[in-house]
């Protein structure tokens, strides 16, 4: 479904980094990115130079980019005001940080420009310990998932090179009647009606993680009323 409207937002930063151990006796992480300076490769596996702490719960096809909306920042400047100086683009460990674009006017499914390169939504994120430890609140996953601003992944559709000041607009919309906040509260709430589940389940833009997630809450649902 090709789609000509809004929205689009403009590239504030791009970040990468490198593995690193950052709390002894715990796994190790890339959350500690650092800006990217002029042209940046976006390849299949994600940003050129960006690297992976554990492919089993990070990476792949379906989470090759991590954007955060840097509109959020203050939002969470606002309610941890002694730490306002932590919450400024590239602190939750995102590949891409904009203007414009966040999870209520973006949509699972959405293919958008990336410079050269084209990414396509794929779901939000499931934040873990690991951004707890990095931003040193014992909450800040639960907020996450409490408030939806978890951020969203991408695949890579097509390879390209990408400008910190690059624009991206959505140049498709398959799934209008998804948008990525509604996704992340289904992914994080109990209270979520059957018909959700399934359809979420069936979702083929969803990452292949996400609707084995729902697929599976279906069938204990099914389950429990036998």
């Amino acid at each position: 479904m090709s789609y000509s409207g809004d929205p689009f937002g403009q590239i504030i930063g791009l970040f990468t980094g490198k593995v690193e151990t950052r709390w002894p006796g715990k796994a190790p992480s890339v959350i500690a990115k650092k800006p990217v300076k002029g042209d940046c490769h976006v390849l299949e596996t994600g940003l050129e130079s960006d690297t992976c702490a554990d492919l089993s719960v990070h990476g792949g096809p379906d989470q090759a980019i991590h954007h955060y909306a840097a509109d959020h920042m203050p939002f969470w400047q606002s309610h941890h005001a002694e730490q306002a100086m932590t919450f400024k683009p590239g602190c939750f460990g995102e590949n891409v940080a904009t203007t414009g674009l966040d999870e209520h006017n973006l949509c699972i499914g959405d293919v958008l420009t990336m410079g050269t390169a084209r990414v396509q939504v794929s779901q939000g994120r499931q934040p873990c310990w690991k951004l707890d430890a990095h931003i040193e609140r014992n909450d800040m996953a639960y907020s996450f998932r409490k408030t939806c601003k978890t951020g969203w992944y991408y695949r890579v559709l097509e390879a390209g090179i990408v400008k910190p000041d690059s624009f991206m607009h959505v140049i498709e919309r398959p799934a209008p009647q998804w948008p990525i906040h509604e996704v992340i509260a289904a992914r994080f709430s109990r209270d979520i009606l059957d018909d959700t589940l399934e359809d979420l389940a069936n979702l083929a833009s969803l990452s292949a993680e996400w609707r084995t997630h729902f697929r599976q809450r279906t069938r204990r649902r099914v389950r429990g009323r036998k």
